[in-house]
């Protein structure tokens, strides 16, 4: 059994996609606690659409090297105006971000089909390809990876008092549109970090699966992020060993990406199912003190 989990990781580039797997679960899952804490799942889904034009438009303009560069610059646009959106009373804040949403993934629609291998661009940047991740790409997964973690620790605090008590938090000074600016563009920086490994549509199950479990398995905040980073990092363990050994040993081909989101949500459901057998265990009975 022991062989089985962990004879895939023999080769480099398996090897180099378990760690970008892993670091990919630390950085999604410390995000989508705040996600699912704000319940921003939506804002995730529409960031994570946003950002896809960028992705093209840098390949356009620079190949694989300019993937980066691309997504960086259309999250921090799109963080900015959806927060800003959102900020406004005239429009509601479902409709801002659907209109955010449709137009800058028409935008990358437009642009990719410019291309003549339309199709096979069209699956990379929608769904990604984590086997062909390099080192470059991991240390740039690791720098991103940084800068959200030290971000969310500097604000934790704030974060999480604006998250349960957003009239309270402004009435003690703190800068709300600041903060919500700030967690949006923490989700953006990981859909940038993301988007080479398992694209722009299912990175959107690591802002939200692994805080969702987290919920079910824990109500204090440090055990909700222990539990969040768990299961991701096991999906992705466990996603990459599935899909290799279907295709290899089996003969079925499973893309690497979307295999590690099903576990993922798997693992979400036997931490519901986990849930559900605790709330109906009956509370114990104090002993009458004697």
């Amino acid at each position: 059994m022991i062989s089985y989990l962990l004879d895939p990781f023999d080769s480099p580039f398996m090897q180099r996609a378990l760690v970008q797997a892993l670091l990919l679960a630390v950085i999604g899952a410390v995000v989508s606690v705040f996600v699912v804490l704000r319940r921003l799942a939506f804002v995730s889904d529409v960031l994570t659409h946003t950002v896809f034009p960028g992705v093209v438009l840098g390949f356009l303009v620079a190949g694989d090297g300019g993937i980066v560069w691309g997504a960086l610059l259309f999250a921090v646009l799109s963080a900015a105006l959806i927060t800003l959106l959102s900020a406004r009373a005239a429009v509601t804040e479902d409709a801002s971000m659907a209109i955010v949403l449709t137009g800058f993934f028409a935008v990358g629609v437009i642009l990719v089909s410019r291309r003549s291998s339309y199709t096979a661009d069209l699956t990379a940047f929608l769904f990604g390809r984590i086997l062909t991740v390099d080192t470059g790409q991991i240390v740039t997964t690791a720098v991103l990876g940084g800068v959200v973690l030290l971000t969310l620790g500097l604000l934790g605090k704030e974060l999480v008092f604006r998250a349960f008590d957003p009239t309270g938090a402004e009435a003690r000074g703190y800068r709300v549109l600041v903060l919500d600016l700030v967690l949006n563009l923490a989700v953006a920086l990981v859909v940038v970090a993301a988007v080479r490994a398992v694209g722009t549509v299912l990175v959107i199950a690591l802002l939200v699966v692994p805080g969702a479990a987290g919920r079910l398995l824990s109500d204090r905040l440090a055990g909700i992020l222990v539990a969040a980073v768990g299961v991701a990092a096991l999906a992705g363990w466990l996603g990459l060993v599935a899909s290799w050994q279907a295709s290899v040993n089996h003969g079925v081909r499973l893309a690497s990406g979307a295999t590690v989101v099903l576990v993922l949500v798997v693992l979400y459901a036997l931490a519901a199912a986990v849930a559900a057998v605790r709330s109906r265990r009956p509370a114990a009975v104090p002993q009458a003190v004697r």
